[in-house]
């Protein structure tokens, strides 16, 4: 085999494993490969896949962020509350309502605001993105449950059709997810901002030598993955047609994670391929919804799970150290 070819299959030895993936569980269980199936994959792995794209973009920065669930759930039920129903007894609020796509806009300049001042912290402070987000994640969801202690119910139509309306037969679910997947793509390969941020999980300081403001790009990259977050919140409330300030969102970080971890993205940062992070949402929905259907146990599933993880870190190793 000649070295053209080995870098072919090395760079889509992810798109194999899903393919074989998919062979399995359709031997395995005869409704996973049927229209209905699919449908219900993809539209339950859209709103972590989303995340997974902001998540991308932290981690090609040699980042991470760990609020990204936390800060859904805030924004879910903030939102959510906004667009309740004025008769209802159990409103969070005593004000409103307001039109759904005006509560969607308070939503996502929440999620910029939380995302600028992380990426503050981050920046100009020189606090480890690790323990940044992680503050942030406890600080959103003590926020979420402050804000109600009740689940926020009865959202209007306007407000969920996101979340479960769709559009020719398509769930809006699934558009939004491929005009985000598109957006994050066209970021990272056809703007200065995008190859900014290769640059600086490369090296930083030689980002800096370059011209380029490493702490406006570190910023930039936090905003978007909290908005990434705060649309990964709305769709998820207008699905469930609910939100629960204490369980929604919770451990979508660490999925978000596994999708771009698997996905190539890695974690010494400066390499991200927003396809490979496309091929590891959709190995993890595989494997989610084929486990379902065969009736494994969710502990079995996420011991499966995190087989996969630590083995696609291992692999991201063995290829820098390759490098090197």
């Amino acid at each position: 085999m000649s070295a053209k070819q080995k870098r072919i299959l090395s760079d889509n030895a992810i798109w194999l494993i899903l393919i074989v993936l998919v062979i399995i569980m359709t031997v395995a269980n005869g409704n996973f490969f049927t229209v209905a199936n699919l449908r219900t994959l993809l539209t339950g792995e859209s709103i972590k896949g989303i995340m997974a794209f902001g998540m991308a973009l932290a981690i090609l920065t040699k980042g991470i962020d760990l609020s990204i669930g936390a800060v859904a759930a805030l924004i879910a039920c903030v939102t959510g509350a906004l667009v309740q129903p004025a008769d209802l007894a159990t409103r969070v609020l005593s004000f409103g309502p307001i039109p759904g796509p005006l509560a969607i806009l308070i939503g996502l300049i929440m999620g910029a605001a939380i995302g600028a001042v992380i990426g503050w912290l981050v920046a100009y402070t020189q606090i480890p993105p690790f323990i940044a987000t992680l503050g942030a994640q406890l600080i959103c969801r003590a926020a979420s449950k402050m804000f109600t202690t009740r689940p926020v119910s009865n959202l209007s139509d306007s407000y969920r059709f996101l979340g479960s309306g769709d559009v020719l037969g398509i769930p809006m679910i699934i558009i939004v997810f491929l005009i985000l997947l598109g957006a994050t793509a066209f970021i990272l390969t056809q703007t200065r901002f995008g190859k900014s941020l290769y640059a600086i999980g490369g090296n930083a300081q030689a980002a800096r030598v370059a011209g380029i403001n490493v702490e406006l790009s570190l910023v930039k990259a936090y905003i978007l993955c909290s908005l990434m977050g705060a649309i990964g919140g709305i769709l998820l409330a207008g699905r469930a047609g609910s939100v629960d300030p204490a369980n929604s969102g919770l451990s979508y970080e660490l999925d978000a994670v596994a999708a771009a971890t698997v996905g190539g993205t890695s974690h010494s940062g400066g390499i991200c391929r927003i396809s490979g992070v496309l091929c590891g949402i959709l190995i993890l929905g595989v494997v989610n919804n084929g486990l379902v259907l065969m009736g494994v146990d969710d502990n079995m599933t996420n011991v499966i799970k995190g087989v996969i993880i630590i083995g696609a870190v291992v692999m991201d190793m063995r290829k820098n150290v390759k490098k090197a």
